[in-house]
């Protein structure tokens, strides 16, 4: 469960000294955001993820079929399900390797939101416009709002792995008869959620908004983020990982 920490005027003077004084130092501290395990899982997913949003347009729509052909239709139906079953199992065997990370995982979606937490829902939109002159509550490890779009991108991504392996076994072992239609219907709705849930990912996680830039380099650079970055956008986060020290490492200044 996530816990408040208040934060005083005088402590986020004390942050403040603290980072100048690192940066005299010469050393500059980051702390592990993402493994390499978690960057591969998210990357690869990703990756298939994307595939199969572009081939099952070919897939499920008569008007894009019929203007490529039967032929190249049948070669992107087969990717399509190649690329299902990859969307699939690189996560259950990521899963499987790190238990411990998935708990993590479903730990922080389901953190009881406290004071900040609703209070950063209400500033987000004009934050992402007005950053300079808009101060954000502290957060923990995962933001409340992205609780709720990972949380969504979760159940979608179940929902669309499991009617993609039904629907397939539809057409090849079994009869599924009129429920197929009903399995499609939730397969479409799936695709919609990822659709929706899945461009703000992208519009944040990429940082086409100023308050984001560079955030993109957590997942698919070396996972770090610098205490600076870490106690502006997690600050509750950053300052347990920064006393326990557990996930932080020391570098040389550029």
């Amino acid at each position: 469960m996530s816990h408040s920490v208040n934060v005083s005027p005088e402590a986020r003077a004390k942050d403040a000294a603290f980072l100048q004084e690192r940066a005299a130092s010469g050393k500059e501290k980051y702390i592990v955001r993402h493994s390499k395990q978690a960057r591969l899982t998210h990357g690869i997913t990703v990756i298939a993820c994307i595939l199969l949003a572009i081939s099952g347009l070919f897939v499920f729509v008569p008007q894009l079929a019929q203007a490529v052909g039967a032929d190249t239709v049948f070669v992107i139906r087969m990717s399509h399900r190649v690329l299902g079953f990859i969307f699939v199992l690189v996560p259950l065997i990521s899963a499987i390797m790190a238990p411990k990370g998935v708990a993590h995982i479903f730990k922080n979606l389901f953190a009881k939101w406290n004071s900040d937490d609703k209070k950063w829902m209400l500033l987000f939109f004009p934050y992402l416009f007005m950053a300079k002159w808009i101060h954000m509550p502290d957060q923990d490890e995962v933001k409340s709002g992205q609780r709720f779009a990972d949380g969504m991108l979760w159940v979608a991504g179940a929902l669309m792995g499991i009617t993609g392996l039904i629907l397939v076994a539809g057409s090849t072992i079994v009869d599924l008869g009129t429920g197929y239609g009903v399995v499609l219907f939730l397969h479409d709705l799936g695709f919609l959620f990822i659709a929706v849930f899945g461009l703000a990912h992208i519009f944040l996680g990429g940082g086409i908004f100023q308050p984001y830039r560079g955030t993109y380099k957590l997942m698919f650079g070396n996972g770090l983020v610098s205490e600076a970055d870490a106690l502006y956008h997690w600050g509750h986060w950053a300052r347990k990982e920064i006393a326990s020290g557990k996930n932080v490492v020391e570098k040389d200044a550029k």
